[in-house]
């Protein structure tokens, strides 16, 4: 099916849809959120993170993630209902008032609850869009949220962008689902979950470094980590909007055909321009200083 085809067979508001998919997948970075909020001086003091700074938040990354697994497999199925995002993002910015007050040592405490109460947002995006969370596949494919915020700086928007994320992670996505459907059983240590979670955390962690900067600067405090946290959830609540319109375009089109679509309209908006551009905020640079 040529993209043209595609073009003509998605519905109007599908094609809107799909439009802003690719606007927050591919051109919207957290430390651009950061500077939107709090000014161009903490956005920039975001991207330069300390390596002591960034081995921590890669391990606070890691735990946060297998508390979040837990919620994903154990409870991410009971039937919600209603728009709550604005009401996860009241605790995100709830926790995030002690990340600012209190820095780097906060985190390890922090992290884990502002990543639980981001998922059960994700898992609502998920069922907004009509994913059946008590499918294995479904419930993993909200983690893989995480792990679609951690841009490489100067990486080419084809080969680094939203379907290359997708594509690294999908096998093992599908040996982590298939181990859970066939043991029915939650083991954080099987290989598999092992693995898909190391690759998300890698991602994840870039992200939290860059939130974990910002909110060591000095002049922040609680009022600033708590806008922080705030732009930190609506960055992941806007990814999983966007990941999980592409899901169900998928569904009701050809999966190909949508990705041909997707990458169509990202090179009519000048995303690859956009970021070679600001490749400054694909990801943070780490340096030597603690």
């Amino acid at each position: 099916m040529s993209s043209e085809d595609v073009t003509g067979s998605l519905t109007p508001a599908d094609q809107a849809a799909l439009a802003l998919a690719v606007e927050a997948l591919e051109r919207v970075t957290f430390a651009g959120r950061i500077t939107s909020v709090l000014g161009r001086q903490i956005g920039t003091a975001s991207r330069f993170v300390p390596a002591r700074v960034s081995g921590v938040a890669t391990k606070a990354a890691g735990a946060a993630l297998k508390a979040a697994l837990r919620v994903a497999l154990t409870s991410l199925g009971d039937q919600r209902r209603g728009d709550t995002r604005v009401f996860h993002r009241a605790l995100a910015a709830a926790s995030g008032a002690a990340g600012g007050a209190f820095g780097l040592v906060s985190l390890p405490l922090e992290l884990p609850v502002s990543t639980t109460v981001m998922l059960r947002s994700i898992a609502d995006i998920a069922r907004a869009e009509g994913e059946d969370l008590s499918h294995p596949d479904a419930a993993l494919a909200c983690l893989e949220v995480f792990a679609l915020g951690g841009r490489s700086t100067g990486v080419d928007l084809m080969d680094g962008g939203y379907f290359a994320v997708r594509a690294l992670l999908a096998k093992s996505v599908s040996e982590a689902a298939t181990y859970i459907a066939q043991k029915g059983v939650v083991d954080e240590a099987a290989p598999a979950l092992v693995r898909l979670m190391s690759q998300i955390a890698g991602r994840f962690g870039v992200v939290v470094s860059q939130k974990l900067a910002a909110q060591a600067t000095p002049v922040i405090g609680a009022l600033g980590g708590a806008a922080i946290n705030l732009a930190f959830t609506e960055h992941f609540q806007s990814l999983a909007k966007g990941h999980f319109t592409v899901r169900r375009l998928e569904r009701r089109y050809a999966p190909g055909a949508i990705r041909r679509e997707y990458e169509r309209i990202a090179a009519a908006r000048g995303v690859r321009a956009s970021r070679g551009s600001k490749a400054a905020e694909d990801g943070p640079t780490v340096s030597a200083g603690a």
